[in-house]
């Protein structure tokens, strides 16, 4: 395994293959990597100066102003955008929340409408910014380098999904976890707590940060370890 180092250089994104020459494999320059081949799925120019997009397959969930949600699929990445197809379309200015697999909880507004979809700006600190320029690099040549899968945000369903949920005000409700990570779960339950509210879920403490369809979605305070996490969140 060629060790890979995600270097950050002018808000572009850059990887480096270490290693002798005999055994390096063709690395892909991220940089190089934006998509071109499709005007109506480019960023616009002021972001094409500040960040390169590199072309993904990533899936996700996404939520309107308006707290419709749908599924989406991105097709291209940068750390200050990104363009998605999508079955939801909202307004240019719209405020967008998504949640992608590999990368997590980002936010930004509408910037423009493609074809089955829509362009999107990434509202990021600068370390957040080198954090999603990480994983994208990564996301990029994980196939050419033959790199193991990252687990950090895979879902599982818990052998016992039953769980106690405890709110804010020390009430305590029975649900049933429909899936989860090590960074939050998805909850089946009659009753929603308020949105940004702290929870309990077993012994985890969470924050509510999205409605779903047949419960809501959980943001855990603190990332989980993959060899607790199942019986932290069962725990009574």
């Amino acid at each position: 395994m060629i060790p890979l180092h995600a270097v950050i250089a002018n808000r572009s994104l850059t990887l480096l293959a270490v290693g002798s020459k005999r055994h390096r494999k063709p690395v892909v320059r991220v940089a190089k990597m934006a998509l071109a081949h499709k005007k109506s799925v480019l960023p616009s120019t002021e972001e094409r100066r500040r960040f390169q997009r590199v072309r993904v397959h990533l899936l996700g969930r996404y939520m309107l102003p308006d707290r419709r949600e749908f599924p989406c699929q991105i097709i291209n990445m940068s750390p200050g955008g990104l363009a998605l197809l999508a079955p939801g379309i909202g307004n240019v200015g719209d405020r967008v929340i998504a949640y992608l697999d590999h990368i997590g909880r980002v936010e930004g507004k509408i910037t423009r409408i493609i074809d089955n979809g829509f362009a999107m700006s990434v509202g990021a600190t600068a370390r957040k910014r080198d954090k999603l320029a990480a994983q994208l690099t990564w996301l990029a040549n994980r196939d050419i380098l033959n790199l193991a899968e990252d687990r950090r945000h895979d879902r599982i369903v818990p052998r016992n999904p039953i769980s106690l949920l405890t709110l804010e005000d020390g009430t305590k409700m029975t649900c049933r976890i429909i899936d989860m990570s090590r960074s939050g779960a998805a909850i089946a339950a009659e009753n929603r707590p308020p949105l940004k509210s702290l929870v309990l879920l077993g012994k985890v403490q969470a924050r509510v940060v999205r409605n779903l369809e047949e419960g809501f979605a959980l943001e855990f305070v603190h990332e989980q370890t993959t060899e607790t996490l199942e019986d932290s969140v069962t725990a009574r």
